[in-house]
């Protein structure tokens, strides 16, 4: 008997960077190294107690053991909107214009089954989150990269992009405050996307998991704050950075009934839906997205960064300088490729960076740096780096 043959897209897909990282990472543990894991955006503190004891008195409940809805609950979609509503003064019908996901991965994967035929082309930010290219290529749609540059302050230059791969654009992913390099927009270059998208007839996927991630007093937009974006846009919303839910699954979308409703038609198709205590429980989490406790957890977020970028300076390690997420972008301090860096680092001092060709070939020169752990072993993990340079 031959051995089965697994798809094209399957023998064509990259390995998911992180998947590697962690091999290597228990490869360097399994050798006796004590490892500081700087790698995956993970947080380390915490869910809210609140949310705990609102999942937990939920789960106990019978009628949360069966079936959920596909779309969510509406009492899940309705607090949504009235997250968005409070959050950033945008109205959303939540029966139509919410749509519950497991996690802001799943709705960033099905978008390209929704919006791209075989043969259109997605508009991905490179370096990016690796699912926005993966999931266009899954549907046979076609990646154009654009670069995301250090001196145009690692925002897409949208002039740059040819007018015959605009006119065969039919999505658009952006994401900002940025994964992987923490940088955040204006209001008018999000204007300018926008504009874009409604003259070439583009769907823009705007990925706001770092929403809340922010230090200083900086909020960030939704993209629903723009003018007219409600004509091209649908955005991701994730609970997992905001309040250390990454395990939990639980996320939602936003966007113009057609647009979610098209999401929605994917979703019903290949999953059963978000389990309604994790739903119950993230309703508390949004009505109270400004409670002292969860305040605080981006209070340790923000001291770590300021730490950490205190630290770099004395090693002499150039980093973008950001009000936003737990991830600090740096350059790589040797003539080293940034794969061969962080290589050399794991290998020698057990901490592991992620390099920036994780998220495309643009984010050569770079290493990322997650802020996930609590602050003296962080500081521990760059004096290694320090002796080791």
């Amino acid at each position: 008997m031959s051995p089965i043959t697994p798809a094209d897209r399957i023998k064509n897909l990259p390995p998911y960077p992180f998947a590697a990282i962690d091999k290597a990472r228990e490869k360097a543990r399994a050798e006796g190294k004590d490892i500081i894991s700087l790698g995956i955006g993970d947080p380390d503190l915490p869910t809210p107690a609140f949310i705990v004891e609102t999942l937990q008195a939920a789960a106990s409940d019978p009628k949360t053991h069966r079936y959920p809805d596909y779309t969510g609950r509406l009492d899940y979609r309705k607090v949504c909107a009235e997250f968005m509503k409070r959050r950033f003064g945008v109205d959303f019908d939540g029966a139509t214009e919410i749509l519950a996901l497991i996690g802001s991965k799943e709705g960033i994967a099905h978008a390209p089954l929704a919006f791209l035929n075989p043969g259109e082309v997605a508009l991905c930010p490179d370096p990016g989150y690796p699912v926005y290219a993966v999931a266009t290529g899954f549907v046979g749609g076609l990646v154009h990269r654009m670069p995301l540059l250090e001196e145009n302050g690692f925002t897409p230059d949208l002039s740059a992009i040819p007018p015959d791969v605009a006119a065969k654009a039919k999505m658009m992913f952006l994401n900002y405050p940025n994964n992987p390099t923490g940088a955040v927009v204006s209001r008018e270059f999000l204007t300018k996307a926008v504009d874009f998208c409604i003259e070439h007839d583009i769907v823009l996927v705007y990925d706001n998991a770092y929403s809340e991630l922010a230090f200083g007093g900086y909020k960030p937009l939704s993209i629903f704050e723009i003018d007219s974006a409600r004509d091209v846009a649908i955005e991701m919303h994730s609970l997992s950075k905001t309040f250390n839910m990454t395990g939990w699954r639980i996320g939602f979308a936003a966007g113009a009934a057609a647009h979610v409703g098209a999401l929605g038609q994917v979703k019903t198709n290949v999953d059963s839906g978000a389990f309604d205590a994790i739903q119950l429980a993230a309703m508390e989490a949004l009505r109270r997205y400004d409670d002292a406790m969860v305040l605080a957890n981006y209070d340790v977020y923000g001291a770590r960064r300021e730490a950490c970028e205190k630290k770099l300076e004395d090693i002499g390690i150039r980093y973008l300088k950001s009000p936003a997420t737990f991830y600090v972008w740096c350059n790589v301090p040797t003539d080293e490729t940034s794969a061969s860096f962080c290589a050399r680092v794991l290998a020698d001092t057990g901490v592991v960076f992620t390099p920036g060709t994780a998220f495309g070939d643009r984010g050569e020169g770079y290493f990322r740096i997650a802020l996930t752990v609590r602050e003296a072993r962080l500081l521990e993990a760059l004096d290694r780096v320090e002796a080791l340079l």
